[in-house]
Formats: C-alpha cells, structure tokens, sequence
C-alpha cells in the first residue's frame, strides 16, 4: 500500500543525482521523518543513492570551535572561494534549538547564520537541530550528510558550539576544523579538554585583533602533538580574519591539500568506512545498548558485518537494526501456564 504523502524513493534519488534543490529538501525530510513507512523509505533512498562513490567522491568537511569564534562567517567565506571556482557546496548547519529551514539560509533564532547573496543552485544550505546530543552532533547528520555528497562537491558540517562535548565530528568528516576564539581565554582549557585531537586544520579567526590573535595562533602551535598525529601532514594553524577577507584563501588551500594527502596515503576510502562503522555501532547501542547489540553478536561481529558491505552500510544498519526488535520481541512475548487446579 503506498502512502500519498511520501516521495517514491527511486525517482527521487535519480532528481537528487540530478542536483535539483526541491529533491535535496525532500530527501532530508524523508530521512527526518519519525514514522515506520517514512524509515522503511529512506532506507530504499540511501540504496539507490549507495554504492562505491560513497566511499571515494566529493569532500566532506567538519567545522566546530566554541560560541563566538566566527565561525558561521568563515564557513560563508569558504562557501564565496568554493562558488568562485565553480564547486557546488552543501551545508548542514547544526543548532541548539533550531527546526530545519530550507533555501538558500539558515535560520538559527532571530539571526542568519550563514549569509548568501541571491539564488545559487550550486549550494544548499539546511539548518539541523542537535536534538540535545551533547557529541555535537544530531545522528540524523550521518544519512544526512551522505545523502548531501551524492549531488555536491563539498558538504560542510558545521556543529553547535558547546566545546568539549564537539567530538561526534571526529567520527564524520574526512577534513575537520578547529575555529578559535582569540582573546577568550578558552583556548588551553578546550586544548587540554582533548579537542586538540580532533581537528586536521586549525583557524584562529579575527585577525584583526592583532596581539591576542598571535598569542592564540602561538598557543596552538605551542600545544602537544595529537596521539594519532598522522605522518606526512602538518596540522596547519591559519590565522586569517573572515570579516576583512585576510588569510582565506591561503586557508581554503588547505582543505583542498587535506583531500590529497587522504587520497594519495589511501586513508580516504578506509576513514570513510570506519566512520559509517563507528555510527552503526553507536547508533544501535543508543536504542538497544549493550544487551542489544549482543543479539546481532556483539561489537566484533557488527564491524566485520559492516566491513563485508562497505558501500551499503545503512542498508546492513537497517537489517540488524530490524534482527534485534525481532528478538526482543520474541523474547518480551507473554508466556501463558496452563493452570492445573481449574
């Protein structure tokens, strides 16, 4: 029985292939629908959208850094650079408290977060709210996000600025960074946090503040290597001012230079796999915990399931997603004794 209210996943995957901008929209609805039909179709949507490229096209970036550092206006900066060379750009802008706004926007209370001038098919802007997932991170970003790269260069991740909790990123973007706020006086206390592990790029925005830009560009640089400190790659630390256009594009260079390093190291393909694994996993122990992901044989058998089916890992999600309520199921059924003294 079909459901009128709901789009036919298979042509509205061949219209976001397309690039059209009404078929993103709706796409992302599908995917934040609640409803049992509305799931069972984003999971025939992602198929069809699914395959190798998942894990080879287009360039996933995550920005994150703490309230204040600017870092809406870098991202609407970096969105002028990527337009300019002709690179379509996709944003998931994630918020506290805000409800999806579609267009060429997003509107986050009484404010624009990420300005634009004018109608541009070549970028889609979509406001997230993080439904209070202290990681960062709302875990509709991850289909989301996945969706957003079958029809644009880039896809931006920009998270809630809540500091030490902004770690879900970690575990989504194949570019991730760091904003910081000069002159705050957060800075060591979010480096000694461990958020120093998280970001490939590093940005001290607001330049102009002259001094107290230079102490924080300094502080970084100063800060302890990351443990994972991959070889070849220098961590780069920008200072740059978004609303005076200093530094952009030397910055914007950088991501463009992360892409090739992952390419040529052969990490982007094994990164991207781990980081659908890590969400699988996370995802189940959120609605079933520990004991759930037991009935699908534990943390080891899920990433060698996920492993066997690197491109199609929202469809295998879904199969031991559907594995682990049929057996809770079965296991809360009702036991009925027959009752000998009647």
């Amino acid at each position: 029985m079909t459901n009128p209210g709901l789009p036919d996943p298979e042509r509205l995957a061949a219209r976001i292939l397309g690039g059209e901008r009404a078929a993103v929209a709706s796409g992302l609805n599908l995917l934040d629908n609640r409803l049992p039909a509305a799931r069972d179709r984003a999971v025939r949507l992602l198929a069809c959208l699914s395959g190798g490229r998942w894990l080879t096209a287009g360039h996933l970036i995550g920005v994150t850094g703490p309230p204040g550092a600017g870092k809406s206006s870098l991202v609407s900066a970096m969105i002028r650079e990527w337009r300019l060379a002709g690179t379509t750009v996709g944003v998931l802008a994630v918020d506290p408290s805000s409800r999806p706004q579609l267009g060429g926007g997003a509107l986050l209370g009484d404010r624009i977060r990420i300005k634009t001038v004018g109608q541009d098919d070549g970028l889609f802007i979509r406001s997230l709210a993080n439904r209070n997932q202290l990681g960062g991170v709302a875990s509709e970003v991850w289909p989301m996000s996945w969706l957003m790269l079958a029809c644009f260069d880039i896809v931006v991740i920009e998270t809630v600025g809540v500091g030490q909790t902004e770690i879900d990123i970690a575990e989504i973007g194949d570019t991730v960074c760091y904003v910081a706020q000069p002159a705050s006086g957060d800075t060591i206390q979010y480096l000694k946090s461990g958020i120093i592990e998280i970001p490939d790029i590093f940005a001290v925005n607001k330049a102009d503040l002259g001094a107290a830009a230079r102490k924080t560009a300094s502080e970084i640089g100063r800060s302890a290597p990351r443990q994972d400190r991959r070889e070849g790659w220098d961590y780069p630390v920008c200072l740059l001012s978004a609303t005076m256009q200093t530094g952009i594009k030397e910055f914007h260079a950088h991501f463009d230079r992360h892409r090739r390093f992952l390419v040529a190291a052969g990490l982007l393909e094994r990164q991207r796999s781990q980081h659908q694994s890590a969400w699988v996993l996370r995802l189940l122990k959120e609605e079933f915990g520990t004991f759930g992901l037991g009935l699908v044989g534990g943390r080891t058998a899920i990433e060698e399931r996920l492993g066997a089916c690197r491109s199609s890992q929202f469809e295998e999600y879904e199969r031991m997603r559907e594995h682990i309520l049929s057996r809770l199921l079965s296991v809360n059924q009702p036991t009925f004794h027959h009752d000998r003294s009647i």
